[in-house]
């Protein structure tokens, strides 16, 4: 390594940058999609939707104009980011922090649609486009500060490797680049100008370094609420033990620059005070729960399945990570006044991104909810990398992990992207290791996203224990022909079920395992998940379901498509005298139609 100061950080900070715009603009490009793979979609236009709900339409209480744009660009299946109060207005489901942070891009945008022959209704490409670029630059301004503070506490080596952890090694690559417009990417940033500027304030207090602290901790809350422990940054910085002499000190010290800690409050009520403008205009109240019935359990923290889960486990998916947690252990003795404040704030933003009850927050790779907090791991992982780089031996065993652990991310990073094996919100353990390191898989495979069921026999000597064809039933609600014979089941459109169908006797010694198969048709596919036609397996034990599997028929039928399908499902240990299949709609406004239901054995 080169020895001119700071010379492989700068390079580490160069080659983080072009990874993040390689990926934004020429791997994954979103402001070229469309729909809900848009940069607008999801979240994000909920984020969004202040801007052209005020500047563009002048309609911020009943959104008239968002049918038109589910329509036009249908960045989501239903309006889902705002509800209607019982003011008679609409509340955005979001606080209104992100809309501030994306404004200069909106304005940017706006400007250039009016300009040109694009629509300039918030959600043309040049909107698009701003706002994914504009991401970026944020990217950009994170990493740079924080490589600056770090500069200041560890070696050239330990930050470069910091960096690279962070950016090649863990999720913060995915929601810095393709999913940049989230809130976790100018979270990250705002935290590392956060540590910054604290650092400064401690070393020599001034007015502007205070009011930067201020309203830095009042972007980040109403950008997300739970991020009003920013403030302990500021407050507890270089705690230590014993706590009676920081107390004492810290005391003093505020006593002595309170006009600048007024002006920090100041500040931090400023920003503030907008989202509680909003709220009381729209609704008549200064606070607003627009979660509705989402919220915390705090007695119930999901630790573990927040840290290993298949479904969203921090370091499952970003194990680069777990480096950070070892360097706590390290950065105690290297540099003691960060360590306390480290060690709180590690706890306390896990307890609280755990403590969610959808602790794995929605279509996120790994735990986004912890991305932001990166700027903070990414202390303990410099001392990590400062023990290992003081041994020749150690660097040669951990440059292996480090690659590897690279190498792991980008995978799941393509993935969850292009390659289309992470499902968000559906993975389990079964598909998980079924899928982990391959490139292309099977509809058996596939199937364990539904059924979390993976069955080691094959498909020998089976024995019908069932044989439905359903002659005697009409498609006239489903306004389809029938797909064999005379007659067959019909599930029109809404929630619907069919009746469970049982079989006759249970399966006999040997016969370890359950096929269930039946023909399918549908006239057009039913593309939202939640949605989707159930194929559904039940074992009773009398009247109760000891266990139920299922799949999704929909995954595997293209519009207009006729099929059979089937699916394995292990026997359970428990006692059961009974096995049931059912097909369900659960709501989709497409119709199904079934034939020649089997069940076997064996």
């Amino acid at each position: 390594m080169s020895k001119k100061p700071g010379l492989f950080s700068a390079i580490s900070l160069i080659s983080c940058a072009v990874l993040l715009f390689a990926a934004t603009n020429i791997y994954y490009p979103k402001w070229q999609n469309t729909q809900t793979e848009a940069t607008i979609s999801w979240d994000v236009t909920g984020y969004y939707l202040y801007l052209p709900a005020i500047f563009i339409y002048g309609d911020a209480t009943q959104l008239e104009f968002m049918q038109d744009i589910l329509d036009e660009y249908q960045p989501s299946p239903h309006m889902d980011q705002a509800f209607k109060h019982e003011s008679g207005n609409y509340i955005f489901k979001y606080s209104a922090g992100m809309a501030l942070a994306y404004s200069p891009a909106f304005f940017a945008a706006w400007l250039f649609a009016s300009l040109t022959d694009y629509p300039a209704d918030g959600f043309s490409r040049p909107f698009q486009f701003a706002l994914s670029q504009w991401s970026l630059l944020i990217a950009f301004l994170g990493l740079f500060y924080l490589r600056r503070f770090l500069r200041l506490f560890f070696s050239d080596l330990s930050v470069g490797l910091s960096l690279v952890a962070i950016v090649f090694g863990s999720n913060y690559l995915s929601y810095a680049s393709t999913n940049g417009a989230m809130t976790h990417n100018y979270l990250f940033t705002i935290y590392a100008l956060l540590l910054w500027n604290t650092h400064l304030f401690y070393l020599k207090p001034t007015m502007v370094r205070a009011v930067a602290i201020g309203l830095l901790c009042s972007f980040a809350t109403i950008i997300r609420p739970t991020e009003l422990i920013t403030v302990l940054i500021p407050l507890l910085w270089g705690l230590h033990l014993p706590l009676t002499h920081f107390l004492k000190d810290r005391g003093a010290f505020l006593l002595k620059n309170s006009l600048k800690i007024c002006a920090a409050v100041l500040g931090f009520l400023i920003i503030g005070s907008l989202q509680l403008i909003y709220w009381k205009t729209m609704s008549g109240d200064w606070l607003v729960y627009t979660y509705e019935d989402q919220g915390f359990s705090w007695l119930q923290p999901k630790i573990w399945k927040g840290f290993f889960s298949s479904r969203a486990g921090w370091l499952l998916y970003s194990p680069m990570m777990a480096l950070a947690l070892v360097g706590l252990f390290f950065l105690r003795k290297q540099q003691r006044k960060l360590f306390g404040l480290c060690l709180l704030m590690a706890v306390l933003i896990i307890y609280i991104t755990f403590s969610w009850d959808i602790w794995w927050y929605g279509g996120s790779l790994g735990q986004r909810a912890l991305v932001q907090s990166y700027a903070i791991f990414s202390i303990p992982m410099a001392a990590f990398f400062t023990v290992v780089g003081r041994k020749r031996y150690r660097q040669w065993i951990f440059l292996p992990v480090l690659m590897f652990f690279s190498l792991y991310n980008i995978y799941w990073f393509h993935q969850s992207h292009r390659g289309g094996l992470f499902a968000a919100e559906q993975m389990n353990s079964s598909y998980f290791w079924s899928v982990l390191g391959r490139f292309s898989v099977d509809e058996d495979t596939i199937k364990l996203l539904d059924t979390n069921d993976k069955v080691h026999r094959e498909f020998d000597n089976p024995r019908l224990v069932l044989l439905h064809d359903f002659d005697e039933m009409t498609t006239v609600d489903c306004q389809m022909a029938p797909i064999d014979g005379s007659g067959s089941l019909c599930l029109p459109p809404g929630e619907t079920q069919s009746p469970v169908f049982f079989v006759d006797g249970v399966p006999a010694a040997g016969e370890l395992a359950v096929r269930t198969s039946a023909l399918f048709q549908i006239k057009d596919k039913e593309w939202d998940y939640w949605k989707q036609s159930l194929f559904v397996v039940h074992f009773f034990n009398d009247e109760d379901i000891i266990r139920s599997r299922q799949i999704r028929i929909q995954r595997f039928l293209n519009p207009g498509q006729m099929r059979e399908l089937y699916f394995d499902i292990n026997v359970p240990h428990r006692n059961f005298n009974r096995v049931g299949v059912q097909i369900v709609n659960p709501g989709s406004a497409h119709p199904l139609i079934v034939d020649n239901l089997k069940v076997y054995y064996f």
